[in-house]
């Protein structure tokens, strides 16, 4: 491998070769040309074949001068050539090039807005998933603190209190109630329904003991399911009774109570399965409500209420209306004088235009000296003097 300027050639290239063998010849030819020079000088006198001879070798090294010139443009013209392709080619190749790298820049930018898209609905919905995951870890607490204030009387006692709180003020005005009022006995009731007599103030008791429904339904064995339903039966009975001892007093209560259940399953269950609960506490005079048939007897009583009230202002009602009688009596002897008064003036009116009317007929004939005799006056708003007066 040889380099001549900024091209390269190979020894086994054929242009190389011929040029190597030209430059042989051409220094073959130098060598012999000293010789002879040499033998010349040595020898004065030389033959003239020989002095032929070597002006043909003079011509053959020009010739050879000459394709050696021409060799060397050939190979300017092939190095020209070569380096002219080789230039196209790697414009070529950077164009090519530089069409990957924007194709490639261009799938590089789209993935990744692609990417960075799916990664921000991904991003989304894990932000969905974890206020989805907190919900549940709140409702799972709140869960767990209903089970626990259940499970504790006090406090399953005031939740049905609070429940009972909040259907009464729905239901009734705030005067027609009192809650946690005590009555002459010293006993509390959670609400008392200041109804009139009858059948007069009625106790509601939010207190219901409901281990022995939760026994009742926790039961696995059928020894359980059954020692679980007299436990019910015995707490309710004991319940009932304590009502009717506590919240009806003769004389200052109504005849009855309610008896509150802050749970429609417990109110079901009764009155599915325990009925003889339900008709003792009928006789017992201690009726059984839920929320939703409180809400119903508060309605009731709340009809009962705006009827009482209404009796008491019928006295009052009926005075008023006295009132509005003579008022209204007196309202039409009024009318009448005014259409008296409005009848006379308009009398008065006319016969002031029947006078009128009779004092311009007079008038004109005075102006048109008209003294015939006048017909006898016939106005009664005339008065006539007598004779001599």
């Amino acid at each position: 491998m040889i380099q001549i300027g900024e091209n390269n050639y190979a020894f086994d290239d054929p242009v190389v070769i011929a040029a190597l063998v030209g430059a042989a010849l051409l220094l073959l030819v130098l060598v012999l040309l000293i010789m002879a020079v040499r033998a010349a000088g040595r020898s004065a006198r030389m033959t003239e074949p020989l002095a032929q001879q070597v002006s043909q070798l003079g011509q053959s090294v020009q010739t050879l001068s000459d394709g050696q010139h021409q060799l060397a443009g050939g190979l300017n013209h092939v190095s020209e050539a070569q380096a002219a392709a080789q230039a196209n080619m790697l414009q070529l190749m950077e164009k090519r090039l530089a069409q990957v790298s924007g194709q490639m820049t261009e799938n590089l930018q789209g993935s990744a807005r692609r990417t960075a898209q799916s990664l921000g609905e991904l991003q989304q919905r894990l932000t969905a998933i974890d206020k989805a995951q907190e919900n549940i870890t709140k409702l799972s607490g709140d869960v767990l603190s209903l089970q626990d204030i259940l499970s504790n009387k006090q406090t399953r006692g005031a939740f049905g209190e609070i429940q009972l709180t909040d259907i009464v003020s729905k239901a009734l005005p705030s005067d027609s109630y009192s809650l946690q009022a005590t009555l002459s006995n010293g006993r509390r009731a959670d609400c008392l329904i200041h109804l009139p007599n009858p059948p007069g103030p009625i106790c509601i008791d939010s207190k219901f003991p409901l281990e022995a429904y939760e026994a009742l339904r926790n039961a696995a064995t059928d020894w359980e399911l059954n020692e679980a339903a007299k436990f019910l039966r015995t707490s309710v009975r004991k319940h009932i009774r304590d009502i009717g001892e506590k919240y009806i007093l003769d004389g200052e209560t109504a005849d009855g109570a309610l008896m509150f259940l802050p749970s429609e399953a417990v109110y079901a269950e009764l009155h599915a399965n325990f009925p003889e609960l339900v008709r003792e506490g009928f006789e017992k005079r201690v009726w059984i409500v839920s929320p939703t048939t409180c809400m119903a007897t508060l309605n009731t009583m709340r009809a009962i209420l705006k009827d009482a009230r209404m009796r008491e202002q019928a006295g009052a009602i009926r005075r008023e209306l006295g009132l509005l009688f003579a008022d209204v009596d007196r309202l039409g002897t009024r009318v009448e004088n005014l259409d008296r008064h409005f009848n006379q003036a308009a009398k008065d009116i006319s016969d002031i235009k029947i006078s009128a009317d009779k004092a311009g007929k007079r008038a004109r004939r005075l102006d048109n000296f008209d003294f015939e005799e006048l017909a006898p006056d016939s106005d009664p708003a005339i008065v006539k003097l007598p004779k001599g007066g």
